[in-house]
């Protein structure tokens, strides 16, 4: 019986290590499509990568469906199967930012002004950075290879840099002579990048929060 339990949690992690993979593949397109916005703006290229991001984000969704689905089929204890499950749900936020973003852009054939690109090159790599550790701490949390304490500090200090440049973006679009019209929309694109930093601050303070749990 406990072996059997076992080989089933073991399943649901090699599950949630795909699952990972895949978001740093919607992650990498993601990256792709921004650069070649900036570099290029709209067109044919920028929108195979906004579907390729799209294509990855919904196999994430259906890794998680599967994930969700062997957890309740009494493979976990209640409670690890509501840690766990909280945690995708909000991984899975990351991954709607990311969309949302892009598609932003393409629905709303944003042109971004030349003095902000250098800015919110930045504020996107930051952001990105963000994920990344994110990813890390959760692998390190299943895995148990490295204290993921540390990384809490440093996604939080990446986090309050995303702040710093979302505040110095905006206060850049509106001490310029944009349309205001426009100046809102950029404002909201900048704020819909943000979240992006924010979800991936929150995801580590859950997994700190979940590996406290299962120490106690």
């Amino acid at each position: 019986m406990f072996k059997f339990l076992f080989k089933k949690e073991r399943q649901v992690q090699e599950l949630i290590f795909k699952y990972l993979d895949n978001l740093r593949k919607t992650q990498e397109h993601f990256e792709k499509a921004m650069d070649c916005y900036f570099d290029f703006g709209l067109g044919e290229n920028c929108d195979f990568l906004i579907a390729q991001t799209h294509k990855f984000e919904s196999r994430a969704d259906d890794l998680r469906n599967d994930i969700i689905e062997m957890m309740y089929s009494k493979v976990l204890i209640p409670e690890s199967r509501g840690d766990i499950f909280r945690l995708l749900e909000s991984i899975d936020l990351i991954l709607d930012h990311f969309e949302a973003v892009l598609f932003m852009i393409q629905g709303q054939k944003i042109e971004i002004p030349d003095f902000i690109v250098v800015d919110l090159r930045e504020f996107i790599r930051v952001s990105l950075e963000c994920c990344d550790l994110v990813i890390r701490q959760v692998e390190a949390y299943f895995k148990r290879t490295e204290d993921i304490k540390p990384l809490v500090s440093i996604i939080d200090s990446h986090e309050s840099r995303c702040d710093h440049l979302e505040r110095e973006i905006v206060g850049k679009i509106f001490d310029s002579d944009m349309d205001p019209f426009q100046k809102i929309q950029f404002k909201e694109l900048v704020s819909q990048i943000g979240e992006i930093s924010d979800q991936a601050d929150h995801v580590s303070r859950s997994v700190y929060i979940i590996n406290i749990k299962r120490r106690v």
